[in-house]
């Protein structure tokens, strides 16, 4: 007969929790998010300043997208200035941009993450208020540059609104879909960004900021969809940090995904090299270029992160279960009695 606790005492765990590694610790997916979102606006700060309130940058903008001789105008002497017009009066119409948005929550409901479809539908509303107010609010020093204008367009915010619907998508899709977005969802981008430089409505630096613009807006609100979870399979949680291996696989992938962009460019326009002079060209590559890193980096952050399923308190605030004590003091005194 036995008496006292049925607990062993003095008595080792035979499987001890053993520490990470130092380079494998777990990361906390909203830490994570908001330091991206935090670099994200601080390079978007950097090229406002380096392209609006510098010389040089002024100098650059107009090095790439030269103004037509006539008119004053930053619109190209190109054939592809028609098709630009035409692509931008689609996007830029009202309707269209109520489905897309329709379209995000309706993948949102349909894949349990409702949540996530709200989200990704408030971000793209916040890129087109922050791009206009940003555009207002911004001045842009007169430096006397041939060539150059006090109008300020920084940032885009078609460029903006555009990134920020292929991120939006990327809130309400699987993770394992994520990643197939990257290459249409970045020549969508890039469309819209070549269509605004080409019709001579926006400059590089324009479509660089509006890019940055809605990676940022999108890394803010992941990071807010992680602060309250449930306790189950389906909540974002926290993965090791990605190793050389993982690191190495992304970077291959991007190169793959830039060359299958520019191979999708040269087939469906066939004549841009020839339409466009160097600088026009060399901006609208770079914007690719650009775009196809940016969704990239977008889709790597979210990598570990799940956000579907219900949404409830944290796991720490969860009421205890009021009769599990006594029902292990009740236990414990039947053990002792035997």
């Amino acid at each position: 007969m036995s008496h006292g606790s049925s607990y062993p005492i003095g008595r080792s765990s035979p499987d001890p929790a053993r520490a990470l590694p130092a380079g494998r610790a777990a990361v906390p997916p909203c830490l994570r998010l908001l330091g991206a979102a935090f670099c994200f606006l601080l390079a978007l700060g950097l090229t406002g300043v380096l392209f609006v309130w510098t010389d040089q940058g002024q100098w650059i903008d107009g090095l790439l997208l030269p103004r037509a001789e006539r008119g004053g105008g930053y619109e190209q002497e190109s054939d592809l200035v028609g098709p630009a017009k035409s692509v931008l009066a689609t996007f830029g119409s009202p309707s269209l941009l109520a489905v897309l948005l329709g379209g995000v929550l309706a993948v949102g409901l349909l894949g349990r993450r409702l949540l996530a479809g709200v989200a990704g539908a408030g971000m793209v509303l916040c890129a087109v208020v922050t791009a206009g107010a940003v555009k207002s609010a911004l001045p842009r020093p007169d430096f006397a540059i041939e060539g150059s204008t006090t109008h300020n367009s920084f940032p885009s915010g078609h460029v903006a609104v555009a990134t920020a619907l292929v991120l939006a998508f990327l809130l309400v899709l699987p993770g394992w879909a994520r990643r197939w977005l990257v290459v249409p969802g970045a020549a969508g981008v890039s469309v819209i960004g070549a269509a605004t430089m080409i019709a001579g409505w926006h400059r590089f630096s324009d479509v660089l900021g509006g890019v940055l613009l809605s990676v940022a807006l999108f890394c803010l609100a992941a990071a807010a969809l992680t602060v309250r979870r449930v306790d189950d399979a389906s909540h974002p949680r926290a993965t090791p940090v990605a190793g050389p291996g993982r690191a190495w696989r992304v970077v291959v992938e991007g190169a793959v995904g830039l060359i299958v962009l520019g191979w999708v460019v040269r087939v469906l326009l066939p004549g841009l090299a020839a339409s466009l002079p160097w600088g026009p060209l060399v901006a609208v590559l770079a914007a690719a270029g650009l775009s196809v890193v940016a969704v990239g980096v977008a889709v790597f952050l979210v990598r570990s992160l799940e956000f579907a399923g219900p949404v409830g308190p944290p796991q720490w605030q969860r009421p205890a279960d009021p009769g599990a004590m006594e029902r292990l003091l009740t236990t414990d005194i039947r053990t002792a009695r035997r």
